[in-house]
């Protein structure tokens, strides 16, 4: 009956914490792949699933106060799905082995530069 507990409560703490804008979806996949036991596919397929009810509210905030720039936006749209199809082929191509390197080394980088002090633009 609890076996759902643990997953639920830690998909509420990433849920709170991606509203504050801090990566919640990162943190849900070290959650879910070192404390969970979930493969690393199956847990970014469910990151990206996290993922998408955020993006689309995010977006549709956006649009109404005015905050898209549309050249820019149908500029990037298809190289984003492009890049998207592209990672997810080589994400189901690869070993998980060899994935899980170079996650581990975006996710040092990642925390790196959020601890490093930013310089303030002019």
């Amino acid at each position: 009956m609890t076996d759902w507990l643990l997953p639920f409560l830690c998909g509420l703490g990433a849920s709170v914490i991606s509203a504050w804008g801090v990566g919640g979806g990162t943190l849900l996949l070290l959650v879910m792949t070192l404390f969970l036991g979930v493969d690393q596919r199956t847990a970014q397929g469910i990151n990206l699933l996290f993922f998408l009810p955020t993006a689309a509210s995010a977006l549709v905030c956006h649009a109404k106060g005015g905050y898209l720039d549309k050249p820019t936006l149908k500029q990037a749209v298809p190289a984003a799905v492009i890049a998207a199809a592209l990672g997810a082929w080589i994400a189901t191509a690869v070993d998980v082995e060899i994935l899980r390197r170079p996650f581990g080394v975006y996710l040092l980088a990642s925390g790196v530069s959020l601890i490093l002090p930013q310089k303030k633009k002019q």
